[in-house]
């Protein structure tokens, strides 16, 4: 009797993946893995670093080839570190699963918008608020995360990695590490000359190497802040802060509106082709200042210096919450002070202030912060400061931040995606955001010309910081200072002075115009409200408040 035998049916398609699935992806040590993940990342996720290393170091030859090389072997070494060094198995791969997805965003805002991953790019990722982050929103971002974040983070977890002891694992670590070291160590000696140049002269790119920046970066926020909290209490540099001028009949208000990201280049009032300043030029008696510099290039670091009494070159954003500012001393003055916010809050500087958050939903425009002006003039019996923390022309969704009404360049870009729309798009649609903030502008002033016979008044406007629209691939803000190009460094500011308040403080409008053709900064900021408060303290400097020189009969005190 012969036995058939009969092959064994195939199984389905969803079982052999399943089987598969559960039998895990083979991997010979833990050295394969950290320096396989390693690879891919700086493989597929470091387009931008290689980018700009590229065009800072490369030339033809061979030394610029043998750098290239060993900057590879280099990083390369770096990125497995973050791996090798985690002391069990599950900690290397939550972090290489936690580092895919951090490094699948760090690839996309690198690329799409020259993002630099630095300690200030941290700290605005830390302080974005619902607003800010959902107007980054994109199916396209989703997607990437996806692709390169989500699915990598969980195939992580499905490596086989071989069952040996530890003493084992921690001797191929030991080895891995001491051998890919002393490779880098040595292409680092033998390129010396291209390293010394690179490290001093393109700090920068470093900050884009893709994740250890973020990580290095992060790290170096929270321990940077934990340290200043811990050990320095709040200090009043300022000493006591006293009124100078004899009380008047009539309260005085100050408006400080501190605008977001407009960038000077596009403002008419500075020479702009282009009427995004219509209704500002109509107004008499304003005096626009046409070359001022901001102390950085995000919020997060321009709004807590611009009412800091230390200059940019001494201010250290870490250490800013230990010290009084501004609001505290015209608070101490006697003034009523209150911040407005529309934006993602005060940075600390309102933390001992009155403080109204204007809007509550994800967008609002502008002047949402006015609503009830009108009637609180009216009612107003006190010297009062009201600060206003505008939207003004926060991107990528610049079409957002402006009324239907105010689309008098188009056509105008409509995505948050910027490099999906044409420089002419993209400026169509700052430019709608500036118009908006000349008519939120000359609004303020109107209500403070209406309120004329009740009170006097000083309106000053200064943006945080500009903006990049693409120029050299370049977009939004937050790049170094010392890299960051012109147009996110150099800002708007102007001066309106009610009729009331130029009799009361003597001041020479003419002297005042003089005064704003001279180079600026935000140093400037402090102590020109003090003067123009009329308030004194001990680290008040004449020489930087820009009315001080302008009052009749006075020069510098």
């Amino acid at each position: 009797m012969h036995t058939q035998h009969f092959p064994a049916p195939a199984l389905p398609l969803y079982a052999r993946l399943r089987e598969r699935w559960s039998a895990g992806i083979p991997c010979s040590s833990d050295v394969v893995f950290a320096f396989g993940v390693s690879f891919i990342w700086l493989a597929l996720y470091n387009v931008r670093f290689w980018e700009l290393t590229a065009q800072a170091m490369w030339h033809p030859s061979a030394g610029s080839l043998l750098f290239m090389a060993s900057l590879f072997l280099l990083a390369w070494t770096v990125l497995s570190l973050l791996l090798l060094l985690s002391p069990s198995r599950w900690l290397m791969r939550a972090f290489a699963s936690s580092l895919f997805i951090i490094a699948a965003l760090g690839a996309y805002f690198m690329s799409e918008y020259g993002a630099i991953m630095n300690q200030e790019m941290m700290r605005n990722v830390i302080q974005t608020d619902r607003a800010e982050a959902e107007a980054l929103m994109s199916a396209e971002l989703w997607l990437h995360v996806t692709l390169l974040g989500l699915i990598p983070a969980v195939l992580v977890w499905r490596v086989r990695l071989p069952a040996i002891g530890w003493r084992k694992q921690l001797g191929h670590r030991a080895l891995a590490i001491a051998i890919a070291l002393a490779l880098s160590v040595a292409g680092m000696f033998i390129s010396s000359a291209n390293y010394a140049t690179f490290l001093r002269e393109h700090k920068p790119v470093r900050y884009t190497l893709n994740p250890v920046a973020q990580v290095v970066s992060m790290v170096g926020l929270l321990a940077g802040g934990r340290e200043a909290d811990a050990n320095r209490p709040l200090l009043n540099p300022a000493g006591k802060s006293e009124r100078t001028a004899a009380t008047s009949a009539k309260p005085l208000v100050l408006f400080l509106v501190i605008g977001e990201t407009a960038r000077a280049a596009n403002f008419q009032l500075g020479g702009y082709a282009r009427d995004t300043n219509p209704e500002l030029a109509q107004i008499s008696g304003l005096t626009y200042f046409a070359n001022t510099a901001s102390c950085g290039t995000s919020t997060a670091i321009s709004v807590p210096c611009l009412f800091s009494h230390l200059p940019r070159s001494e201010f250290k954003v870490d250490q800013a919450g230990n010290y009084t500012n501004l609001l505290d001393s015209l608070s101490q003055a006697g003034f009523d002070v209150q911040w407005r916010d529309n934006n993602s809050g005060c940075k600390g500087v309102c933390a001992r202030v009155a403080s109204v958050e204007s809007c509550r939903e994800s967008n609002c425009f502008d002047e949402v912060m006015l609503a009830d002006l009108p009637e609180t003039l009216r009612n107003l019996q006190r010297d009062t400061v009201i600060v206003f923390h505008q939207k003004g022309s926060h991107g990528p969704a610049y079409s957002e931040r402006y009324p239907p009404a105010f689309e008098r360049f188009k056509p105008a870009c409509r995505s948050n995606q910027l490099q999906h729309c044409t420089e002419q798009e993209i400026a169509n649609a700052y430019d709608n955001t500036l118009a908006y903030t000349d008519h939120v502008l000359a609004s303020q002033i109107r209500m403070l010309r209406e309120a004329s016979s009740q009170l006097d008044s000083v309106l000053i406007y200064v943006s945080d910081h500009g903006e990049s629209l693409g120029e050299n691939g370049i977009y939004l803000h937050g790049m170094p200072y010392s890299f960051a190009p012109a147009t996110q460094k150099q800002v708007p500011m102007l001066m309106w002075a009610s009729e009331g308040y130029v009799r009361r403080s003597q001041l020479q409008a003419d002297c005042l115009r003089t005064e704003a053709k001279t180079p600026v900064s935000h140093d400037f900021f402090y102590h020109t409200v003090l003067g123009a408060a009329e308030v004194r303290n001990q680290v008040y400097d004449p020489h930087l408040d820009l009315v001080a020189g302008c009052r009749r009969g006075g020069g510098h005190e």
